[in-house]
């Protein structure tokens, strides 16, 4: 297997921020090589119970380990102005310098995005949301003063003070084909979601032959592990139930609960159909040698089951002493 970076992924949606932050320390202390978090305002699932604001809890998780971090951000301008996103952007990475590697722009979905009441509109206008916003944030992280009138929101000579030396790459968030062809221009490198290794070399293609060879790829594992099957397969089927949740419907619900509605028919039996069952580093290290081999430099694993203990002692035991 082709040498890649594993990191942690902090799970926003599952943990109240104090303790996602003692969890990012023992991640590192198990042997996680970095940090991936999102940024939503509600969880996916009301059984999942939390939802911390990211910009906040990332100066305080790079503050206590040293790792470097990736982020999911959304630039469209609801719930935050791509001026006032980059300059929470901008003011992480000067904190922190080269530790923000990365930051994952996309166009969002609607459970995040209508609290603010701006209404949501269909995956055209999105995703032009998403390109003036990140044309807007590479220009201010560039270190210009900028007026910018566009249909969706107006710029007044807006500059930053407090620049890093070095800007984050910005990666676009892709789930589809279609749409990472349309990122490879201007995105610096993908991330993506595990799928089946056809779908997953399909998507890399359409990139690849839009971008070219050079741009990074990275890719968010979700994964349950447990002492078990019947274990992974509960923890999955009651924490990550919405991973079986139809593709269409997952930038459109609005609220937790109307995810809960649209997976109340998935059985636990089927849960493996979304969520890899892992109870042996032989099954994790069967999974990290089909992703390498796709060409991926970087995963981030996810374990949904809440006992997060066991999983970091399973990873430092079992499964990097493997990869070492």
């Amino acid at each position: 297997m082709t040498r890649m970076n594993i990191g942690y992924h902090a799970s926003h949606e599952q943990y109240a921020p104090s303790e996602l932050l003692k969890l990012v320390q023992a991640a590192e202390d198990a042997g996680f090589k970095a940090v991936m978090t999102s940024d939503h305002i509600a969880p996916w699932s009301a059984r999942q119970g939390n939802s911390g604001n990211n910009w906040a809890w990332l100066g305080a998780a790079m503050a206590k380990t040293s790792l470097p971090f990736g982020s999911l951000a959304i630039p469209g301008g609801w719930r935050y102005h791509p001026v006032v996103l980059t300059h929470l952007v901008a003011t992480i990475a000067e904190l922190f310098p080269g530790r923000l590697r990365w930051i994952a722009v996309g166009s969002g979905e609607a459970l995040n995005e209508h609290v603010v009441g701006a209404g949501w509109p269909d995956k055209e206008e999105r995703n032009a949301r998403l390109i003036a916003g990140v044309d807007i944030m590479r220009s201010l992280l560039g270190g210009e003063e900028l007026n910018a009138s566009t249909p969706f929101f107006e710029v007044d000579q807006a500059k930053l003070w407090s620049l890093p030396k070095e800007a984050p790459m910005i990666f676009g968030a892709a789930l589809t084909e279609k749409t990472a062809e349309w990122m490879a221009p201007w995105a610096d490198g993908l991330i993506t979601v595990r799928k089946s290794a056809a779908e997953l070399a399909a998507l890399v293609t359409k990139f690849r032959s839009a971008a070219g060879n050079d741009k990074p790829l990275a890719l968010q594992l979700q994964i349950s592990w447990g002492r078990s099957k019947d274990e992974a397969r509960m923890a999955a089927w009651e924490q990550w139930r919405n991973a079986a949740a139809p593709p269409t419907c997952l930038s459109d619900l609005r609220l937790p609960e109307d995810f809960d509605r649209a997976t109340d028919g998935v059985r636990a039996e089927d849960i493996h159909e979304a969520i890899p069952l892992v109870t042996n580093s032989d099954e994790l290290l069967a999974i990290l040698a089909e992703i390498s081999s796709l060409g991926f430099q970087e995963v981030f694993i996810h374990s949904v089951s809440r006992d997060q203990t066991g999983f970091l002692k399973f990873m430092a035991d079992e499964v990097f002493p493997c990869l070492t």
